[in-house]
C-alpha cells in the first residue's frame, strides 16, 4: 500500500469514527447526560476523593510535555532515538496539538458545564442551564469536548497504536481517569466521548505522519 493509499484509508476510518461519535453525542445529549449528572449530584459521588485525584495527571503531563520534547530534541544530537523515545516525543506533541484543537472546538460549540465551579459559571445543576451555544467564548462555555479526555487519548493513543504491548497498561491508567471526569461532574458523558475520540484521532494522525513502526 502506497503512502497516499494509507492516508486515504486513515481518512476514511476517521470519517466513520467521527460519524459514530456524532451519533453517540446526540444520543447522550438527549437521553444520558442530564440523567447521569443529576445521579452523580444526588448520590454525592463527586465527594469521593479518589475521583478527584484521578483528574490531576492529564494537566500535569501536559505541563511537562514541552520540556520533555526539548530534552528529546537535544538528546537526538547524540544519535537516533530508541523506539520508546520516538514514541514519547510523538505522544507529547500529539497531546499538545490535541489540547489546542480542543480549545478551538470548545469556542465553536460553547457548551455549559454540569456544575458551577468558579466565577459563578452557569451550569445544569446550579442554574438549570443546559445545551450548546455556538461561538460563545469563555471558560463558562468550555465543557465540550473534554480537555482532560482529549489529553489522555492524545497521549496514550500514540503508545497504544505504535507500541501495542503497552495497550493494557494504557487502558488500566486511562479508563479510570476518564470515568472520574463524569464521577466528579466535571463533564457530561458526551463531553468525555467527544474528547476521547478527538484525542484518539489526533494520536492516529500523529503516528501516521511520524511514520512510527509498530513493535
Amino acid at each position: 500500500m502506497t503512502t497516499n493509499e494509507e492516508y486515504r484509508s486513515l481518512l476514511r476510518r476517521s470519517l466513520i469514527v467521527t460519524g459514530s461519535c456524532i451519533l453517540a453525542v446526540v444520543i447522550c445529549y438527549f437521553w444520558v447526560d442530564r440523567a447521569v449528572a443529576f445521579f452523580v449530584y444526588n448520590h454525592h459521588i463527586n465527594r469521593i476523593e479518589v475521583f478527584r485525584w484521578l483528574t490531576y495527571p492529564p494537566p500535569e503531563v501536559q505541563n511537562w510535555s514541552a520540556l520533555v520534547v526539548t530534552i528529546l530534541v537535544v538528546r537526538r544530537a547524540w544519535g537516533p532515538f530508541l523506539q520508546w523515545q520516538k514514541v514519547l516525543l510523538v505522544a507529547c506533541i500529539s497531546l499538545i496539538v490535541a489540547d489546542d484543537f480542543r480549545i478551538s472546538l470548545g469556542d465553536v460549540f460553547g457548551r455549559y458545564w454540569p456544575e458551577t465551579w468558579r466565577h459563578d459559571n452557569p451550569s445544569l445543576i446550579s442554574t438549570g442551564t443546559y445545551g450548546f451555544h455556538p461561538f460563545q467564548r469563555g471558560d463558562d462555555v468550555g465543557s465540550f469536548p473534554s480537555g482532560h479526555a482529549c489529553r489522555i487519548l492524545g497521549f496514550a493513543g500514540v503508545w497504544m497504536i505504535a507500541m501495542p504491548g503497552t495497550r493494557l497498561i494504557c487502558m488500566v491508567l486511562a479508563v479510570p481517569m476518564l470515568l472520574s471526569l463524569v464521577a466528579m461532574n466535571y463533564h457530561f458523558v458526551s463531553d468525555v466521548i467527544a474528547g476521547s475520540v478527538l484525542g484518539a484521532l489526533i494520536a492516529g494522525y500523529a503516528v501516521h505522519f511520524a511514520r512510527l513502526k509498530m513493535t
